[in-house]
């Protein structure tokens, strides 16, 4: 067993900085939960393990880390890395002679070590390690990393992986390549192996994929969060034996996924295990970061286009709908139609408080969670392609700095403006030290029919091979590069011959007036139930055309008050649409509107509508019964 080479190779944390849109969105976060959090929620507050506390010591520690570290960095908030390192040193310094290290190291390892050792909350620290030694060079991480993993290697077949390890391994497998990528040892591939082999056999759940319909027990392979995680273990494994089955079934696992459980907003559904496609099923926050990263190292293994796009629909839609314009509370779980947001029962396998707005409504995982969302997007949105080139995942706007040319002989400087997503033309200005032959390759998403590019005014023609154009030449220092992405407003027939709205990477909702009741004050960070205020039950005509109407774009934009874009359209209220278990109803497949005026609706990017329709009821659809 050896290390294959992938398609991509990732840029260390702090090579690419958020700018506009994407800079304004990570500091609202680090002024609001993320850089506060520590400050007003004792789990990861001063008594925590992880910083040699008495008190919670496990997942939560680290989740926290793995988002505030990141966001630090890239904001170069010297507070915020004050803050970050404060952990960081503490697992350093907790390192013992044998290698183990955290809140429960082991002092000695023999026979009568536990057999339910948990190795979970490790993997998670792990991966802060890496992102810490990315962006600061820190000489002390790789000695440490090799010391535990030598730790991990004499234990891990007397303490086998269990439970969350067991269904998270991959996590663990991510940083045991990062370390041989860096040093070479032959006992890392060996772990490596010892580690897949101990994970479980996700490429055999996806690529015969067996939950084809809600699901109403517990189950390892079918917990939301879990399987998000586990969708790139087929990629981790790939990275080590080359097995093209391993990426066939991630493409299958994604293809069945969305089939069986797949939601408007990119995500599949999960109010805690796979729920099925009904659109007042919801889906935890923890899964949509977690879905994130998955396609981040899957674009970086495969190079495949389609990770991108998945990336960015989950990104742009579904991770802002389920946090305040304010980032001061966030929802355990969202709906695709979100009509009430209330303390209230529903067909869930989570508790009545799952779909609040607040500091830890339902579990507090994804209080812990959450803020590893945008950081690493803005650490993932270009990549190095393996041949002195780069490669864009995503064109939110940011600055790249990285080392270019067949031979890395030229330092080059990329800015990427333009304010995608929410406009269609991304510019590209080039800063090089000296003139440079090599590949920017450009993702062309699926969506887009019709891309154009040019290079200093002059037209370059695209041919895209897995969702990516290859435009190699000899760049010069100031070249300008022009991508337009035409984005056609498209329906999305979805079940019972409702539709979902789409413009680009985009999802467009149809906003209700939002009325936030407090239901428990806190020094800072409140639970807010959230009311309608205005009607809910519109379904749009089945040959409504669209209209795009563009505003600036503001400090927040995923705010319904203020959207960058809206698209106008024509709807009906419908009568017969009804509620059901305090949700939005099954969208009705013969909608009533006898009587009913056709008014204009103007929808607005999902991620900003906290009360919403995302999936309409079609009227007039040529499959309804001639009256």
């Amino acid at each position: 067993m050896g290390r294959r080479r992938t398609a991509f190779e990732t840029l260390p944390l702090g090579a690419i900085k958020p700018r506009q849109w994407l800079l304004d969105q990570l500091r609202i976060q680090a002024d609001g939960l993320t850089g506060h959090l520590e400050e007003h929620w004792p789990d990861v507050g001063p008594d925590n393990g992880w910083i040699g506390g008495k008190g919670e010591s496990w997942e939560r520690g680290p989740y926290y880390l793995d988002g505030l570290l990141p966001l630090a960095y890239l904001l170069e908030d010297e507070k915020l890395i004050a803050k970050a390192k404060r952990w960081v040193e503490w697992s350093l310094a907790s390192q013992l002679e044998n290698g183990s290290f955290g809140p429960d190291r082991i002092e000695t390892v023999n026979s009568e070590v536990s057999r339910e050792y948990d190795w979970w909350h490790y993997m998670i620290m792990l991966k802060v390690l890496t992102q810490y030694a990315e962006a600061t060079g820190d000489e002390r991480v790789v000695p440490f990393l090799t010391s535990y993993f030598r730790y991990v290697r004499r234990t891990i077949e007397v303490k086998p992986l269990k439970g969350w390890a067991e269904a998270r391994g991959a996590e663990m497998l991510l940083s045991i390549q990062w370390l041989h990528r860096r040093t070479g040892d032959s006992f890392l591939l060996e772990l490596a192996g010892i580690v897949a082999a101990q994970t479980t056999d996700w490429t055999t759940v996806f690529h015969d994929f067996p939950f084809w319909r809600k699901v109403e027990e517990w189950d390892w392979k079918t917990h939301v969060v879990n399987v998000a995680m586990g969708i790139k273990a087929p990629g981790a494994c790939f990275e080590l034996t080359g097995d093209v089955r391993e990426k066939d079934a991630v493409h299958r696992g994604i293809d069945s996924l969305m089939t069986y459980h797949g939601q408007a907003h990119g995500m599949f559904s999960g109010d805690e295990w796979l729920s099925g496609t009904h659109p007042s099923q919801g889906v935890e926050l923890c899964a949509v970061v977690e879905y994130m990263f998955s396609m981040e190292q899957l674009t970086r293994i495969f190079g495949d286009g389609r990770f991108g796009d998945i990336l960015e629909k989950v990104a742009f839609n579904a991770l802002p709908a389920a946090i305040s314009k304010d980032w001061t509370s966030h929802q355990y779980d969202q709906q695709v139609n979100q009509i009430l947001c209330n303390v209230a029962p529903r067909p869930w396998s989570n508790g009545p408080e799952a779909n609040l707005f607040g500091l830890e409504p339902h579990f507090g995982c994804c209080t812990a969670n959450m803020h590893q969302g945008w950081p690493k997007l803005v650490s993932h949105l270009w990549m190095g392609d393996g041949d002195g080139g780069l490669a864009a995942v995503s064109y939110a706007p940011c600055a790249v700095i990285a080392q270019v040319g067949e031979k890395g002989e030229a330092e080059a400087e990329l800015q990427v403006s333009g304010n995608y997503p929410f406009r269609d033309t991304v510019d590209i200005s080039l800063k090089l030290s000296r003139p440079a032959r090599f590949g920017l390759k450009l993702r062309i998403p699926a969506w887009c029919q019709a891309p154009a590019l040019t290079v200093n005014g002059d037209p370059v023609p695209l041919h895209s091979v897995d969702g990516y154009a290859d435009v190699r030449r000899e760049w010069l220092d100031g070249d300008r590069l022009t991508l337009r992405l035409p984005m056609a407003v498209r329906t999305v027939t979805r079940n019972l011959l409702a539709v979902s709205v789409e413009r680009g990477p985009l999802v467009y909702a149809l906003p209700i007036r939002e009325n936030w009741q407090l239901v428990k004050e806190r020094e800072k960070f409140h639970d807010w139930e959230v009311y309608p205020g205005s009607p809910w039950k519109y379904g749009l005509l089945a040959d409504t055309g669209f209209e795009v109407e563009l505003a600036d774009i503001a400090c927040q934009p995923f705010d319904a008050g203020s959207p960058p874009v809206r698209l106008k359209a024509k709807g009906q209220l419908i009568r017969d649409w009804k509620m059901e278990d305090n949700s939005a109803g099954t969208p009705p497949i013969h909608p009533k509107t006898d009587g009913q005026p056709v008014v204009d609706l103007a929808l607005v990017p999902y991620g900003g509508a906290k009360l919403r329709v995302g999936e309409f009821p079609t009227i007039g659809h040529r499959l309804e019964a001639r009256r």
